[in-house]
């Protein structure tokens, strides 16, 4: 069935398609798992869900803004750049996520493998999926470039190959999945278990908005996961095992020129299993501000809750700059310490090495901000500060400062 299934599309692959064609339906646009059929020709449902008359958690952080209501049974909006959450229902409610899982296969691929490399599709890869998932039809010895694996996984969401990628970075893709759970645990992941690469249905394979939120806050610190979920087009050239080009389209249609296009997204990943319901997580950019918003358990494909929420975010917000803060702190030091600090006392400055946002609601007096510091641990080189700041009680916004002295040699040293 699967090989009859490749001839057809092959034979279907023989039609040219026009950039116009690849605007609105790409070669393999089959959707996450079945996505197409969760689809509505409009993405506001009538009447709404039960989760949707659920009120925020954030709603309830005093002179907070009002956030929206949202179908998902769990969402989360964060400031990637200052870490602070500007919205949160339900973040920590275990839940499947899908295919966004394939966020943290793809950071790790781009952590660990030349994306001028060769990979090779064994045949547990190229048949360890089953007929209706998502695919690009990826056949036993297939060869790719990591660059079209990575384009592949995240831009159509193949299932085969994010098998293969595991394969690559970690010999099997058991060993993979310990990885991603290693890896999401250094990310600050607390209610998260991944049992696959690829996000299909298990009982075992679950996370919650918030630990999505962190894992696709980290990923977009890597500048070559970037290139791979903000990419909109892409075409994998004929193969030894596959005659046709092959045509891949972006599936998240908040993005410029798509369905439900919503101004300053930059990209994302979309997922859907019966289980799991919608899943979406999504990037976007206004002025200084860039938004990454994570919805669960959501129906229509997650545009309706994801605009309402990146208006909210972009109407609400503002992200400002602290300036730099050499207020001396004051040190229990030992004598080591007291040593290695030229003894000069119990107190010290330690200026920011670079400059400070938080992120809060429009108006917001930063000086009025509680600000909470304690010394990092650190066994080899300059003291560290940590510095957090919080508007009632809500974390809006954090730094990292170094001793002064020590700070000055290092610059001195370059």
């Amino acid at each position: 069935m699967v090989k009859s299934g490749k001839k057809i599309l092959k034979r279907l692959l023989c039609i040219t398609l026009s950039a116009g064609m690849l605007v609105t339906q790409p070669a393999f646009a089959f959707g996450e798992e079945g996505e197409s059929a969760a689809e509505s020709p409009t993405p506001t449902p009538d009447p709404h869900t039960e989760a949707y008359y659920a009120a925020p958690e954030s709603n309830s952080i005093p002179g907070w803004p009002q956030g929206p209501q949202v179908e998902a049974r769990s969402a989360v909006m964060m400031d990637v750049y200052t870490g602070a959450i500007l919205y949160s229902k339900n973040p920590d409610e275990k839940m499947y996520p899908a295919s966004i899982t394939k966020i943290l296969t793809a950071l790790l691929g781009c952590e660990n493998l030349s994306v001028q490399n060769k990979l090779v599709m064994s045949e547990a890869a190229a048949h360890g999926i089953s007929p209706g998932d998502s695919s690009i039809y990826a056949d036993t010895d297939e060869i790719f470039t990591v660059h079209q694996a990575l384009m592949a996984l995240m831009l159509e969401s193949a299932n085969e190959i994010a098998l293969a990628i595991g394969e690559s970075v970690s010999g099997s893709v058991k060993k993979f999945v310990e990885l991603m759970n290693t890896r999401s645990a250094e990310i600050g992941c607390t209610n998260t278990h991944f049992n696959n690469p690829n996000g299909l249905p298990d009982e075992n394979h679950v996370t919650t908005a918030n630990d999505m939120a962190k894992i696709s806050r980290a990923a977009w610190y890597n500048p070559l996961f970037r290139k791979y979920v903000t990419r909109k087009i892409f075409e994998i050239p004929p193969t030894n095992k596959f005659e046709e080009t092959r045509y891949l389209l972006n599936h998240h249609k908040m993005m410029e020129g798509r369905d439900y296009a919503y101004e300053g997204v930059l990209g994302g990943k979309t997922g859907y299993t019966e289980a799991a319901g919608n899943t979406l997580v999504t990037y976007a950019k206004r002025g200084n501000m860039t938004l990454l918003v994570v919805v669960m358990g959501t129906i229509n494909g997650g545009w309706s809750d994801t605009a309402s929420l990146l208006d909210y975010g972009f109407g609400n917000f503002e992200k400002i700059n602290l300036k730099q803060d050499k207020t001396p702190v004051v040190t229990a030091d030992l004598a080591c310490d007291k040593y290695i600090l030229q003894n000069n006392g119990n107190t010290c400055p330690f200026p920011y090495t670079r400059t400070v946002y938080v992120t809060v609601p429009k108006g917001t007096d930063v000086s009025a901000l509680e600000k909470q510091q304690g010394l990092g641990s650190n066994a080899a080189g300059p003291l560290l500060l940590n510095s957090s700041y919080y508007y009632n009680g809500q974390l809006v916004g954090w730094g990292v400062q170094y001793e002064k002295e020590v700070l000055s040699d290092l610059l001195l040293s370059f």
